[in-house]
């Protein structure tokens, strides 16, 4: 913030930092009080000079709810327990916020504006739940159980955004498919801010290496293709990924591939009880690959990110596909690094990607398209340097943390600051 110091800013977020992990620690820098009230923190205690303070859920959900009521309600026992916290933190410390900037996504912020009336609140905007244009019926291998009834499920599981826009003074999102899935009432607070992405330390190293768990290391001199998930599942397009292997095996005898992601699920249905998506697309396409073709392919969970960023810099390819939802980090960090992009035509990857100039694109649901853009960008290494340099200066240019991003979401707080103490917006 431009002109004043000691501001006090509440960040909440049940996974702090989670999208706050620059703008946090950037205004302790500049000497505002910062804390955050966090799920994740299991006692007081500090990160990067942020103060912790951790709410805990006492009360289990009601037996018998009617089901479209389900998802609201698990909102309102967080927003129950953050907002118990938060009146625990002005009556014993005597605190009130002059800024709150909270991701509503859990429904932890929902009732802070009924404690802190004069506080200026600012929402991180992640996404509203549409019927069309979105993830919503996007993919016909997982039909929705009662899909004459979505709109109304939809609209009740909108409820938390509503709500949430009523004490709102502003909004940020990440990109602007996301800012657009919010009806119009929305969209004049709403400013268009990517988190950021420092690519002074996510950047192209070309004496880059890997060694896998056998002691194999590998450096840019070998054709690796990449995908990442951070858990992996039919919404980043694993499946789609998974039944193009045997083909892509076969067409690339010296490729390894190498899939980062988790067991679990983040965004979607649960795969069948016992199962992992995981292991159910390993099941399916296994009796298709010859043994010596699936030793090539690399299965690496979760990794640190100096590995993470190891990897992605000796990509050949690096494939991404998403549902019509948020964007990854993963895409950006692969686009600084100056990896070759093959992602999915979907929104909103069509916002960083062109076809052609900052990477190749192809059908969602066509894996044999996806294969054979990974050909082009292996086959042709001239095309492929011009297309990674070009990814890069674009993400440099428009995603960069410290040059782009960080100062546009501290113009944004300021703005909020600078805003008359208990703006309502009704």
């Amino acid at each position: 913030m431009r002109q004043v110091v000691g501001v006090k800013i509440l960040f909440i977020h049940q996974n702090f930092p989670g999208q706050f992990k620059h703008l946090a620690p950037e205004l302790v820098a500049r000497g505002h009080d910062v804390r955050s009230i966090t799920l994740r923190a299991k006692q007081r205690g500090t990160w990067q000079g942020v103060e912790l303070y951790p709410y805990q859920i006492k009360r289990k959900p009601a037996q018998g709810l009617h089901p479209w009521m389900v998802d609201f309600e698990t909102k309102v026992l967080r927003a129950e327990a953050c907002y118990a916290a938060a009146r625990n933190l002005r009556d014993q410390e005597g605190y009130t916020p002059d800024v709150i900037v909270a991701h509503p996504g859990w429904g932890e912020s929902m009732f802070l504006r009924d404690l802190w009336p004069t506080a200026r609140i600012g929402l991180y905007c992640e996404l509203y739940y549409a019927l069309h244009d979105s993830d919503t019926h996007f993919d016909p291998e997982f039909p929705k159980r009662n899909a004459d009834t979505d709109s109304i499920r939809l609209r009740l599981k909108n409820l938390n955004n509503m709500m949430h826009h009523q004490s709102a003074d502003l909004g940020i999102s990440p990109t602007q498919f996301q800012a657009n899935t919010f009806p119009p009432e929305y969209k004049d607070i709403i400013s268009v801010i990517h988190d950021g992405i420092d690519t002074d330390v996510v950047k192209p190293n070309p004496d880059a290496s890997l060694t896998l768990e056998d002691g194999t290391v590998l450096t840019r001199e070998d054709e690796v293709i990449t995908f990442v998930n951070r858990n992996l599942e039919p919404y980043r397009g694993y499946h789609v990924f998974m039944r193009a292997l045997p083909e892509l095996l076969k067409q690339r005898p010296n490729a390894r591939v190498l899939i980062v992601g988790g067991d679990e699920v983040s965004y979607g249905a649960a795969p069948p009880k016992g199962q992992t998506w995981k292991q159910i697309y390993i099941d399916e396409v296994r009796g298709k690959i010859p043994t010596p073709n699936w030793e090539r392919v690399h299965f690496l969970g979760k990794v640190p990110y100096d590995q993470f960023l190891s990897m992605l810099q000796i990509s050949k390819a690096h494939v991404y596909l998403t549902y019509p939802f948020v964007l990854s980090w993963s895409l950006m960090e692969a686009m600084a690094i100056g990896a070759p992009i093959v992602a999915s035509d979907t929104a909103p990857v069509t916002e960083v990607i062109s076809h052609g100039e900052t990477g190749r694109l192809f059908p969602f649901f066509k894996g044999e398209r996806m294969i054979e853009e990974i050909c082009t960008v292996l086959d042709d290494p001239d095309m492929c340097a011009e297309m990674a340099k070009a990814s890069r200066a674009y993400a440099v240019e428009n995603y960069d943390l410290q040059s782009c991003c960080l100062p546009k979401q501290l113009e944004w707080i300021q703005k909020l600051h600078d805003m008359p103490p208990g703006a309502l917006r009704s």
